[in-house]
């Protein structure tokens, strides 16, 4: 809802303003300038033709902005430099030539992707002769296919992601289905993970076979999409808007599948790609900065034809498989990007989007890209986090150029801390109960609002944490640090099972980083009762992280952060 207190800027473009002084969040991520002075209505806001003039300038404005920032960000593996150490035109290649451009920016980067436990290793000119040709050949089901699509569906989907439970008079999972007998990308891209799982699920003890089959997997799903964005590469995106989709989903799926088994040589450059087509399919229709009419146009044409529309679509609205895969995708580049950011010490890649895609309508309505029923975390507090990113990387900036005022970085952080508190506090007064039950590893529990108040609650603790260190460094010894700490350990205990602790490992992390000596045992007892570790890879590599900082506890080490603690033997780890 807009008020009277918003920014001039925001006011003229009809917007909502986050009042966020002395720049709001909607001004910073545009780049424009934010009219702030309450007590002087600007001359050109008369209602008339200065009035008009000004917005014609203000999108001018926007939108050549956006055609300077919209880029990708993309190293080969060995070549991961910082946005400081690089020049814009390295560090941006320029998404207004689709057509032409298409193969650089995400093609490229899955030729320069190594195989997994690979140590960045070329494969043999035999191997990348034939394995992407078998790949690309093998459309065809057979009967080992079709079993790990199923264990997929009914046991590995609902692990990876306990909370996406869309309603079954809504499609449901249905839209997974459809692209895995229809699309040869997703169904690869599927089978990898599928192949893994189930070897451990059966408890398969030939470990090298294991492998072998997944290296395998893995070099066939990279093929076939490698393949794929050459097939779209001749007329851009725009004109292949479904394999784009497609294409960009499967990426998602290749990243959460390495990263699941402790691979993170390649999550960069497979971010950098699904970055690159989610803004290249947004502008694919229209260069408007309205971020969120460019979503809904893009959800629009990806709807189903009338053609193949079912006796469904005479009671309510079913997404078509794009259309889910979209929306689905998109959340967890979102997701991701605002996580890598804080391990980076870099803004979101996509915070331009943020307040549109992520915000509350004015409505009332959800926001378009609805983070708990993904990923059981509420909105605002991701938001929060890659605010709090943004400012780290202000800061940095700030500091390298030596002019860096502790007041206005304090003034912004309180901005955040209010909101971010006011928020919290919601959470704490909307409790729910908690059931406790036993489960094996691959257990699927009912999601309900009480997990998500739970799981959002521990991420707004961590996200306070990381606001701290952010404004005055690292204090584990603080009282606001070991309040909240001891706050996440509490909550921890309340989980319904040991699975949840899966859709909080930053947060683990981060609490874990800052735990008092007496807390550590706590933290170690939550990890090791997950087992097995290759089904808990992540939590189990938070768990080291945490070793690691504990064991250099009383060092002065005057300049730690989260992004130096989440760096691990020159290796960055993604913690999602």
């Amino acid at each position: 809802m807009r008020t009277s207190n918003g920014c001039w800027t925001c006011r003229l473009r009809r917007k909502k303003c986050d009042e966020y002084r002395p720049i709001c969040h909607a001004c910073a991520a545009l780049d424009i300038t934010c009219h702030f002075d309450q007590d002087n209505k600007p001359d050109w806001m008369d209602s008339g033709v200065k009035q008009e003039e000004m917005a014609e300038k203000l999108k001018s404005e926007i939108k050549e902005n956006a055609r300077r920032r919209r880029g990708v960000r993309v190293y080969a593996p060995g070549q991961r430099k910082s946005a400081s150490d690089a020049s814009a035109e390295e560090r941006s290649i320029p998404l207004r030539d689709v057509s032409m451009d298409l193969d650089t920016p995400v093609c490229d980067v899955l030729q320069a992707t190594s195989d997994i436990h690979s140590n960045g290793t070329e494969p043999s000119p035999d191997q990348t002769a034939s394995k992407p040709q078998r790949a690309c050949s093998k459309i065809a089901f057979e009967r080992s296919d079709t079993v790990l699509l199923a264990f997929y569906l009914e046991n590995l989907l609902p692990f990876l992601f306990p909370f996406y439970r869309p309603s079954l008079l809504e499609g449901g999972r249905a839209w997974i289905f459809e692209l895995m007998i229809s699309s040869p990308v997703v169904r690869q891209a599927t089978l990898c993970q599928s192949s893994y799982f189930f070897s451990l699920a059966r408890g398969t003890t030939n470990h090298e076979a294991v492998w072998n089959e997944v290296l395998s997997q893995t070099t066939d799903a990279l093929g076939v999409l490698r393949h794929a964005l050459q097939v779209i590469e001749g007329s851009g995106v725009g004109e292949h808007l479904h394999g784009a989709v497609r294409i960009m989903a499967s990426i998602m799926q290749m990243q959460r599948f390495e990263i699941a088994v402790l691979s993170f040589q390649n999550w960069q450059n497979h971010l950098n790609a699904s970055l690159a087509l989610f803004e290249q399919l947004l502008h694919s229709i229209d260069d408007s900065e309205d971020h969120m009419s460019l979503f809904e146009a893009i959800m629009s044409r990806l709807g189903p034809s009338s053609s193949s529309w079912s006796w469904f679509s005479r009671n309510g609205h079913i997404p078509s498989a794009e259309q889910a895969a979209f929306h689905f995708s998109s959340t967890l580049v979102i997701f991701d990007d605002i996580i890598a950011s804080t391990a980076l010490r870099e803004q979101p890649k996509l915070l331009e989007y943020h307040q549109s895609l992520l915000g509350s309508s004015e409505d009332g309505n959800e926001p378009l890209v609805n983070l708990d029923a993904v990923v059981g975390l509420k909105s605002e507090i991701l938001l929060h986090i890659g605010a709090i990113s943004a400012l780290e990387a202000w800061k940095q900036r700030c500091k390298a150029a030596g002019n860096l005022d502790v007041v206005e970085l304090v003034h912004r952080a309180t901005v955040i801390k209010e909101s971010l508190l006011a928020d919290l506090m919601w959470l704490e007064t909307n409790p729910k109960t908690h059931s406790r039950g036993t489960a094996s590893f691959l257990d699927v529990f009912p999601p309900s609002p009480d997990h998500i108040s739970l799981v959002s609650r521990v991420w707004a603790h961590a996200a306070l944490m990381y606001l701290s260190i952010v404004v005055s460094g690292w204090q584990p010894a603080s009282g606001d640090v070991r309040y909240h700490v001891s706050q996440i350990v509490d909550l921890l205990k309340l989980q319904a099972s040991p699975a949840l602790l899966r859709t909080m490992v930053w947060p683990f992390c981060v609490a874990g980083c800052l735990a008092e000596p007496a807390q550590e045992a706590c933290f170690r007892r939550m990890v090791r009762v997950l087992q097995p570790a290759s089904i808990f890879g992540t939590l189990h590599k938070a768990l080291e992280i945490m070793e690691n900082v504990w064991r250099v506890r009383d060092k002065d080490t005057p300049h730690r952060d989260l992004a130096m603690c989440f760096r691990l033997q020159e290796e960055v780890v993604l913690l999602v």
